[in-house]
């Protein structure tokens, strides 16, 4: 068993539980133990639970964690939550290979459902929202954008009523310079302009969201989502209304002293 580190701050943005650690390493662990947590308590009264997962480099410490999880990942069916279109899913930068590489080939769930960037994108929205409709989703593990976003739902683009499951957005150039600033891309003209997300409500349909948000790039978003109004302005503020979200933060994302 891991060692469980306890915050430096512990407090709540309206229904939004908040947990500050001292570094990202501590704060990926304690995230991961609470979803393992979660994971077992669920899977002792559900034959299988239904999980989607973010794909950036501030899930890495998270992730790693995640992959010591005791727990039967035969009964998990794993979604991802974007992918850019017009990538292969072979691609190093693909979401859904992300993924592969930090999770799914080390624990490899019962069933793993990827968005295709290659295939018509209106099609597979289609398809790919087809399968999340099937059953509610139990827990959701996200992170917020430098620009606020949740997945890649940016402000220009952000809907808290969106009538979608899955969408197809253009990405904002904050978003797309986020990725070169992570070092997934070498340059902002290689990283695409358009991606397949799903949408606000998806999101927050989830029964558990657990939000892991490391690093000082992050700490002028995190500040806005505790204290801003919730408006699609910061998307990451309709957190705030979730019951069942717990924002894990580092004490360089979160920003003040603790």
């Amino acid at each position: 068993m891991e060692k469980r580190f306890t915050p430096l701050r512990r407090f709540k943005a309206d229904q939004l539980s908040v947990q500050v650690y001292s570094n990202r390493l501590q704060m990926g662990q304690a995230a991961s133990l609470d979803v393992i947590a979660r994971m077992k308590e669920l899977l002792k009264i559900k034959e299988k639970i239904r999980m989607i997962f973010a794909s950036a480099p501030s899930q890495s410490e998270f992730l790693e964690a995640l992959k010591k999880a005791d727990v039967d990942w035969k009964r998990v069916t794993a979604f991802h939550m974007d992918e850019y279109i017009n990538l292969s899913q072979a691609t190093p930068q693909s979401f859904g290979q992300f993924l592969r590489d930090h999770l799914f080939d080390a624990v490899k769930p019962g069933e793993v459902h990827f968005i295709d960037g290659l295939k018509d994108p209106i099609e597979e929205g289609r398809r790919y929202s087809k399968l999340l409709q099937k059953a509610p989703i139990d827990i959701i593990c996200l992170g917020i954008g430098e620009n606020g976003h949740l997945a890649f739902n940016d402000p220009p683009v952000a809907n808290f009523q969106d009538p979608n499951i899955v969408k197809i957005v253009e990405l904002d150039p904050l978003s797309r310079q986020q990725q070169v600033n992570d070092g997934c891309f070498e340059r902002l003209s290689d990283v695409p302009t358009h991606a397949l997300t799903l949408t606000i409500p998806t999101l927050m349909s989830g029964h558990h969201l657990y939000c892991i948000v490391p690093g000082p790039t992050k700490k002028n978003a995190v500040q806005k989502a505790l204290n801003d109004s919730i408006s699609s302005t910061v998307p990451a503020t309709i957190l705030r209304n979730h019951p069942g979200c717990v924002l894990y933060l580092d004490q360089a994302a979160y920003g003040e002293d603790v």
